[in-house]
């Protein structure tokens, strides 16, 4: 992750007025803009956010920023700009470097930052992003988030309000491949269906348990192919037989391994 400030080079108080965070291997952009922002001073773009009450811009409009500020991929002499700086391929990311985040059509620059420069109001943001999700029968949703709270949530309530969404509410498969946003600014199915994370932590009921509760579930209560057959004191074929006789039901299963929940292999022993 990469943070930048973004600051005006005519404002002699190199006040911040927002700042621009860089995820690398998705390679997506995101916008904070500060708690007392001004709607006048802050990026044209932007400050329709600011407007709406919001301070956390998302990833389509932050990445619209930055492309306003780069050379355009259709540009007709793209390739010669490439190689004059040295890029193999059109990088969003580079280009914006090559100027600090300059263009012609404002004063804005970009200063890099740590996130320890950042002001306790954006990193209590960071506090309420997304840390996990798990898609539950009946369209619900378990949702961790970074500070510890834990909610369960109708997915139907949440996604029937946008017509985009309606595939996903058609198809139980499509639904269980939900993910958790890059930075955790939200839950998404692929690249355009998402909902932010500022949406989910003000819904949802809040359920008594941690992510650690779940993490200590799966390591003391599931096991592997091999942990199962020494439980049984028998072997890997055995559990395979088992498993295919319908004796044995994996909750996880891969061409290599399957995993089980321990209550049944100990109540295997039972019979």
């Amino acid at each position: 992750m990469k943070i930048f400030a973004v600051k005006d080079e005519t404002d002699t108080t190199k006040r911040t007025l927002a700042w621009l965070i860089y995820y690398e291997m998705d390679k997506r952009f995101y916008i904070e803009l500060p708690d007392d922002a001004d709607p006048w001073e802050t990026p044209l773009l932007l400050s329709s956010f600011l407007q709406r009450g919001e301070r956390t811009v998302n990833a389509y409009w932050s990445r619209l920023w930055v492309q306003q500020r780069i050379v355009p991929s259709d540009r007709q002499n793209l390739g010669q700009i490439l190689k004059e700086n040295h890029l193999d391929s059109y990088d969003e990311f580079e280009l914006l470097m090559l100027g600090n985040g300059r263009c012609a059509q404002d004063d804005y620059y970009l200063v890099p930052v740590t996130e320890s420069d950042l002001p306790d109001s954006v990193l209590f943001r960071f506090e309420k992003r997304v840390e996990d999700v798990i898609p539950l029968a009946g369209k619900h949703l378990l949702i961790f988030f970074r500070d510890g709270t834990v909610k369960k949530y109708d997915g139907n309530v949440i996604l029937e309000k946008e017509l985009s969404f309606a595939p996903v509410l058609k198809s139980e498969e499509l639904f269980q491949r939900v993910s958790v946003q890059t930075g955790g600014y939200g839950i998404c199915w692929g690249e355009n269906l998402n909902v932010p994370d500022t949406a989910l932590y003000d819904g949802g009921k809040i359920v008594p348990l941690s992510l650690e509760d779940f993490l200590n579930f799966v390591e003391n209560r599931v096991v592997n192919t091999t942990e199962a057959a020494e439980l049984l004191e028998c072997s890997r074929q055995n559990i395979e037989d088992l498993t295919r006789r319908g004796k044995l039901h994996p909750i996880k299963a891969t061409p290599k391994n399957k995993l089980f929940l321990k209550s049944e292999i100990i109540q295997r022993k039972w019979h």
